[in-house]
């Protein structure tokens, strides 16, 4: 999801203007801001439910969209507990008892570290460029819009269990908001990007915030510390081993 990466080498679409620029452009950016071919990122996560409010700080290590490595580094009680992602499998490791647990598919919903995301949420890697059909809502110089809105409703044969969804982009594609409806066309859940900050390089939203519309008061929000896109990344970093180090 948001800790993957790959590199999106297109014709910049500061070159068109917004009457040239399609759907599938715009979604092809989004899809690609998060994503590069390796990266390493300190995040912090606070999670506030009914019943408790905890912050947590956290290492990333990431290859392509299938190796993901997230280590806790704080708070001291659960520090060194991991979440190992390859390819559809999720492991966690547990210092305190010096175990490995494969997540088992009928725990896949299951709410990861606590969190408003789920551990299916971590495997799942859908795009919105190749997964829906698509079609503006309004766009800059359209509808008297400043942004891009786009409708998306997922392709028959792609397992998604949406029944729709509303992505809003500026003018210069960084994601301000993705909203997730069911299929009775009901709000599920917003996401939510903002405090835009240049990384490694890379300017991209610096604050993720998922709120789930049937829980009032309650979200998960993760803000990126450092974000490292340059030292290599290799295979050899995504093994049950790797999770005790």
């Amino acid at each position: 999801m948001l800790l993957s990466i790959a590199i999106f080498t297109g014709m910049s679409l500061a070159e068109q203007t917004p009457s040239e620029v399609t759907v599938e452009q715009v979604l092809q950016e989004v899809d690609d801001l998060f994503r590069r071919e390796h990266s390493i990122v300190t995040m912090q996560m606070r999670v506030k439910t009914k019943r408790y409010e905890r912050t947590m700080t956290m290492e990333a290590t990431s290859l392509g969209t299938e190796h993901t490595l997230i280590k806790i580094l704080e708070p001291a009680k659960d520090a060194g507990t991991c979440t190992l992602k390859v390819d559809q499998s999720i492991w966690n490791y547990l210092p305190r008892v010096d175990r490995t647990m494969k997540i088992p598919a009928g725990m896949m919903g299951g709410a990861w570290m606590g969190s408003h995301l789920s551990n299916d949420d971590l495997v799942k890697e859908n795009r919105f460029s190749q997964d829906f059909s698509a079609q503006f809502l309004s766009k800059p110089g359209l509808n008297n819009g400043d942004e891009y809105v786009i409708e998306l409703v997922p392709k028959e044969d792609t397992a998604i269990v949406w029944g729709k969804i509303v992505s809003r982009s500026t003018a210069a594609l960084l994601p301000i908001e993705v909203k997730y409806y069911d299929e009775d066309g009901t709000l599920k859940r917003t996401d939510s990007f903002s405090e835009i900050k240049e990384m490694d390089g890379v300017k991209i939203p610096s604050v993720f915030t998922i709120t789930p519309a049937e829980k009032p008061g309650e979200l998960t929000e993760i803000t990126y510390i450092k974000a490292d896109f340059t030292t290599p990344v290799s295979k050899d970093q995504f093994s049950l081993q790797a999770l005790k180090k």
